[in-house]
């Protein structure tokens, strides 16, 4: 892609700035430096000449450095939450929450593949509260005990070891590590990860249930 595409293809996504709606169109531009450079790109300077307006007129929204990444990260946890719901919205109605896991794992490392900067621009700063994608995993989760698949008693802090497992694999690929495997075999290794979670999780008096698979 040469320069004058990419040009192209930012101002098409971030969109046109309209007066009123400079602070929007900021945290818009943050997320499209996240994307190609990562968190350390994000600057507010930067945001500004993305979008065109002097800085002076930047940080009349965002003081400093740490209040438009906090704004970027925000944006790029929403644009993880799109990810992993548009996979599992590509499953039937009646499909069975341990289908829906594995969607939910596999839109989330789709994600990070797709757009790394954002991947780790989402979890580079503190988050006080669940993000949207966290909640969508512990809804699934508690489908999950419902169903019978998962043990009550083994619900509580289950996120976390799932959550840990896709992350690591998502990290693994986009930090090069795994770069001695081509696509098929990156791709055997995240249906290996995603395969271990499930017999993990598979603890509850129907997790043995042929209707499953």
């Amino acid at each position: 892609m040469t320069d004058s595409e990419a040009a192209t293809k930012r101002a098409a996504r971030t969109g046109p700035y309209h007066h009123g709606d400079l602070r929007n169109a900021l945290v818009h531009a943050a997320a499209e430096l996240a994307e190609t450079g990562g968190p350390e790109a994000v600057t507010v300077r930067a945001a500004a000449r993305h979008v065109g307006v002097t800085p002076t007129a930047a940080y009349r929204h965002f003081t400093n450095h740490e209040e438009l990444l906090d704004a970027a990260q925000e944006q790029a946890q929403r644009t993880l939450f799109g990810a992993m719901a548009e996979t599992m919205a590509d499953l039937g109605p009646q499909a069975h929450p341990i289908t829906r896991l594995g969607a939910v794992g596999r839109g989330y490392i789709t994600f990070a593949l797709r757009e790394p900067g954002l991947f780790r621009t989402a979890f580079c700063g503190d988050q006080q509260t669940p993000s949207p994608a966290f909640e969508l995993l512990a809804g699934v989760l508690d489908e999950l005990v419902a169903v019978g698949f998962l043990d009550p008693a083994d619900r509580p802090d289950a996120e976390y070891a799932a959550w840990s497992s896709v992350h690591g694999m998502a990290s693994l690929i986009i930090d090069g590590v795994l770069d001695d495997l081509d696509d098929a075999g990156k791709d055997q290794a995240i249906r290996r990860t995603l395969a271990v979670i499930e017999r993990g999780l598979a603890t509850g008096p129907k997790a043995g249930d042929p209707r499953v698979s």
